[in-house]
């Protein structure tokens, strides 16, 4: 019966040993160097559990372990959970005292000991007289009370070591307002981190501060929008019995206020001196104060402050205290009511564009960094010393579209609604987001002029700039509207996003004039539809959505391009990016808008034409397949020309008409340069009694001198020919050449024919006519006195042939020139129609035509 009992136990014991050699738990560990690691097992835990040293016979186990050199060491815990009974120290020691040092204190790795507590100790060491200085990275260590634990569970802890003993300088968590420690000789740095909590430190820096007689100097940077920081001194809670100065540098921003305030004041029970507070405002204010006096209030500017203990009694009450400091804004803000209640779809956007200003805005008494008025609210909004310059207003609408179905065909315009006026905030940006309800297609269109896109080549100079955009978020281009543009219309699928921005002006708000018209219009295949019109004043460009980036997967574009009559169009295209295509393929077509053209089409994979003539209208459409890698974006470039054979013949009639003129002007000059080549007579002047002296013209002799008689006179009475000039000194021979002027003179011949009784003429005024039948037909015609006046009358016709020897002309009566044999007087008759036909034919080229008969110029 008791073997029976005893083999059992036996069993139970050799499989609690098993057991207990089963749960234990082995690591590596590594130590850095100039690192000690230490392992402790807790004063509260009463588990048989204990940590070993290496394997085998060598093996050493023990409550606590230190491991101090390089090299990887096999640790064994003869328990299941050794976090829970040990922690783990990683020491490590920066000396500083001997020359100067600057070292960034590196943590260990984050997974190193995961299961224990950990706690990183820093050991500092400078020379006695000096500091050793920890520079924190931004955004800094805050101070908490040494009961307290910070938020992220890294629990910062710095003493320093004095000949009076340890001192505590605070409890410091991240994500404070303490840049700069810096204390007295010697001291550690401690982080604590629970287990399985990973390690996110905070790096700082070690260095040698400047010599000093205070314990310790904490710099502080304040920022905006802080309400209080608070501030302990060392030892806080047990008390602080040296008679040691602790000093706080405190960096105020701009435009801030502050005050201070102590709560939880201990005063200690002092042996010798008391407690001093001192201050220091700025560069030139220094005053010093009682602990329990009030403190400064609402001051503004950098200050520091400087607390003197005195030596107090041990076993008594020590110096505590704790700093309270407090930062608002000073100054009036400028309040300002916007209601958005009565604008629907409008929302407003309010920003500080300059981190250096001392802006600060509210929203409902509400400090904000950004202020959002939402659409259909009301806000009361404040700004205190907020420069305009440095704010910026951006404005949203959002327009519900109606249906492509719907009655509605006048479109809605894009104007930028009335903002409340006391909102002196310049307007930058006004965007509208117009959702489609039902699937449609959104056509946008300038309201007084055409649509031009920003392109590199050729970019928008206007007012203001129109971005537009498709759902998500991809843009469609940039947008002005210009005179020379040539864009009639966009059209969109889906939902579209404009966004207006300033460009020449600084304020949007100006603009009152309509920027789009919208209109809905049946469901497209396409993404985009561009309607264009090219002009030849200059070329356009058409580039592809989200240029220069790359075209949507699987997404297309269209442009319909209208070529006016007599026109065409050289559409080229200037660059093209194209991407290795996963599924697909991306494609450029250009189809004739007459569905019996010939379409075009090129692929990723073939080789692009890169100059097409068309003349006429036509589609352009790209499209995009579903990109591996690369992105496909096409900019090209369409220029309007006239047809060249319109020219053509415009030119050939104006040379036809050039050539016509100068055919006619060979024929004039060659005309008149054959007449100018007939033997031309030397003119004489004929004097006609009050009548208009006047050259004779081309009329000649119709026979040469040589060859016919009408210049030789049988006999010249010289005595009655120039008789009334000799008295004048006058040459006596007709052939004189200063009196004849080089004209040849002819000779009087006697008339032979027949005469008739005429009756004398009774008017001096006559006309020398030529008897046209027969015989010589030239006639001397005397020379007459110029007339007095230019005003003549109109010759008469006389009764007789003044070529008759009987015609006698009382006008050479008492001229001794005159030759006639009887004298008579002119009838004052006019010329019959039988006499008119005896006046000079013009033009005739024979020797038997008469010599013309002059008549007075009328």
């Amino acid at each position: 019966m008791m073997g029976s009992c005893v083999v059992p136990v036996l069993i139970g014991l050799v499989l609690l040993q098993m057991h207990k050699i089963s749960e234990c738990h082995k690591i590596e560990v590594t130590p850095d160097s100039g690192t000690i690691v230490v392992f402790t097992k807790k004063p509260d835990q009463d588990l048989d559990c204990d940590v070993c040293k290496d394997e085998g016979p060598s093996q050493s186990c023990n409550s606590k372990l230190d491991l101090a050199e390089a090299r990887p060491t096999i640790v064994t815990f003869n328990c299941s959970q050794p976090g829970d009974v040990f922690t783990v120290e990683i020491n490590q020691k920066i000396d500083c005292s001997a020359t100067a040092c600057s070292i960034i204190a590196v943590h260990p790795d984050s997974t190193r000991f995961l299961e224990f507590n950990r706690t990183f100790n820093w050991d500092l060491k400078v020379q006695s007289s000096h500091m050793f200085q920890l520079d924190f990275p931004a955004p800094g260590m805050r101070q908490i009370k040494p009961s307290e634990s910070c938020p992220d569970k890294h629990t910062y802890t710095i003493i320093t070591y004095q000949r009076s003993g340890p001192n505590s300088i605070g409890t410091f968590c991240r994500n404070g307002t303490i840049s700069r420690i810096q204390a007295l000789f010697k001291g550690r740095v401690s982080l604590e981190v629970p287990k399985d909590t990973a390690l996110n430190p905070s790096d700082f820096k070690v260095s040698i501060g400047p010599d000093t007689e205070a314990l310790v100097v904490v710099d502080v940077k304040l920022p905006r929008g802080l309400p209080s920081v608070e501030f302990f001194t060392p030892n806080y809670g047990t008390g602080h019995y040296s008679e040691d100065k602790m000093k706080w540098n405190f960096a105020v921003e701009p435009m801030q206020n502050f005050t201070v305030l102590f709560q939880h004041y201990t005063p200690p029970a002092c042996q010798k001196e008391k407690v001093l507070v001192g201050y220091a405002l700025g560069d030139k204010t220094s005053f010093t104060t009682d602990p329990k006096d009030i403190q400064p209030f609402n001051k503004q500017g950098d200050f520091s402050l400087t607390l003197t203990n005195c030596e107090a009694k041990k076993g008594s009450n020590g110096l505590s205290l704790n700093i309270n400091v407090t930062v608002f804004r000073g100054g009036t803000p400028y309040f300002c009511t916007v209601d958005l209640r009565n604008e629907e779809g409008l929302s407003l956007q309010i920003e500080n564009k300059n981190p250096e200003s001392s802006c600060e805005m509210s929203l409902n008494s509400v400090a904000q960094e950004k202020i959002v008025v939402p659409a259909g609210t009301k806000a009361d909004l404040s700004f205190l010393d907020c420069p305009v310059q440095d704010l910026q207003l951006t404005a949203t609408k959002t327009i519900d579209c109606p249906s492509a179905s719907s009655r509605d065909t006048s479109g809605t315009s894009l104007t930028i609604p009335t903002l409340d006026p006391s909102l002196h905030v310049p307007l930058h940006q006004f965007t509208w987001l117009l959702r489609v309800l039902d699937p449609g297609t959104v056509d946008l269109t300038s309201p007084i002029k055409v649509l031009h896109q920003s392109v590199p080549d050729k970019e928008c100079n206007d007012r203001v700039s129109l971005l537009i955009s498709e759902t998500d978020g991809s843009n469609i281009g940039q947008f002005c509207s210009l005179a020379e543009g040539t864009i009639q219309k966009i059209q969109i699928k889906g939902n579209v996003s404009i966004t207006v921005t300033p460009k020449t002006i600084k304020d949007l708000s100006q603009e009152k004039g309509s920027f789009l018209k919208v209109a809905m219009s049946p469901e497209i295949n396409e993404n985009v539809i561009y309607t264009v019109s090219p002009s030849v004043s200059g070329p356009m460009y058409l580039a592809t959505p989200n240029w220069p980036d790359g075209l949507n997967p699987s997404s297309s574009v269209t442009w319909i391009v209208s070529v006016p009559q007599e026109h065409k169009v050289e559409l080229q295209f200037t660059n093209v990016s194209k991407p290795v295509c996963d599924s697909g393929h991306t494609e450029v077509a250009i189809s004739p808008l007459d569905p019996q053209g010939q379409t075009q089409s090129w692929r990723e994979d073939q080789i692009f034409v890169n100059t097409v003539i068309q003349q006429q209208s036509f589609f352009l459409n790209v499209s995009n397949c579903e990109p591996k890698s690369g992105s496909f974006a096409v900019l090209s470039k369409v220029t309007l020309y006239k047809e060249a054979k319109n020219f053509l013949s415009i030119i050939l009639a104006v040379v036809g008409v050039l050539l016509l003129l100068v055919i006619i002007a060979l024929i004039v000059v060659c005309v008149i340069l054959k007449r100018k080549k007939k033997p031309m007579t030397n003119r004489s002047s004929i004097f006609l009694p009050r009548g208009k002296p006047f050259l004779p013209g081309n009329a000649t002799f119709p026979k040469s001198r040589a060859d016919n008689e009408s210049h030789v006179y049988a006999s010249i009475d010289d005595s009655t020919m120039y008789g009334n000039f000799a008295d004048k000194n006058q040459p006596a021979e007709v052939d004189n050449r200063p009196w004849s002027n080089g004209h040849q003179v002819d000779a009087y011949h006697p008339f032979t024919g027949p005469s008739d009784s005429t009756p004398s003429a009774k008017d001096s005024s006559a006309e020398y006519s030529m008897d046209g039948r027969g015989g010589d037909r030239d006639a001397y015609q005397p020379f007459l006195s110029p007339p007095n006046t230019f005003n003549l009358a109109r010759p008469r016709s006389p009764l007789v042939s003044q070529g008759s020897i009987r015609f006698e002309d009382r006008r050479m009566i008492d001229n001794e020139l005159h030759t006639f044999k009887s004298f008579g007087d002119i009838n004052p008759i006019r010329l019959s129609a039988d006499e008119s036909r005896l006046q000079p034919q013009m033009g005739s080229d024979t020797d038997s035509n008469t010599e013309p008969e002059y008549e007075e110029a009328i």
